[in-house]
């Protein structure tokens, strides 16, 4: 019987960190895509590192903990893999615009994302297929209003990204979400990245 200890603490702990938070431009509990993740994660793995990463993926970006709270909660690599799927924010993005600042952020994200290990590119995956699996939804019934929700501005912008993180995670182009995403985001956005 596997041990979930690290998970169930992690899930307390991201449950804490979201409390009162809701998705963007909805009124789903934010707390739900983090779980999706996990869930994705645990098709293709059952490294409770792995799942504890997923679960824990936004808290630092999203919220007042820290890479040495993870670190210190759930050691150094469950804070390893946080740390890959962070955006982080430069000061040499002040003075541009949200769409200019958010493309540069993306471009790094991609580049750490790249070089990636393939155990990392997994939480990667969960994370955004589950992403991924909310926009195809919207992009249905929202239309063209869907896109101003997002920093980036427009649908061309999303779609670069999300088409441009299918090929940063082609490597796991053998596993069951991989092929999801890459089909959920060729049919919301087409096959060409700007």
């Amino acid at each position: 019987m596997q041990d979930t200890s690290l998970y169930e603490k992690a899930v307390a702990f991201a449950s804490k960190a979201h409390s009162g938070v809701v998705r963007k431009g909805k009124t789903i509990p934010y707390l739900l895509h983090p779980l999706e993740a996990s869930v994705i994660v645990s098709s293709v793995s059952e490294d409770p590192e792995l799942l504890a990463a997923a679960v824990l993926h936004d808290v630092v970006e999203d919220t007042p903990a820290t890479l040495d709270d993870i670190s210190e909660e759930f050691g150094h690599r469950v804070a390893e893999i946080v740390d890959v799927l962070t955006d982080r924010f430069s000061p040499l993005n002040v003075g541009l615009s949200p769409a200019e600042s958010w493309r540069l952020r993306k471009q790094d994200s991609l580049a750490r994302i790249a070089a990636a290990s393939r155990e990392i590119k997994i939480v990667v995956l969960g994370d955004k297929l589950s992403n991924m699996r909310s926009i195809a939804r919207d992009a249905v019934k929202r239309d063209e209003r869907l896109w101003s929700t997002f920093k980036a501005g427009s649908r061309e912008a999303i779609g670069w990204y999300y088409l441009s993180l299918a090929e940063a995670l082609k490597e796991l182009s053998d596993l069951a979400p991989w092929q999801e995403f890459d089909a959920l985001t060729k049919a919301t956005f087409g096959t060409q990245v700007k």
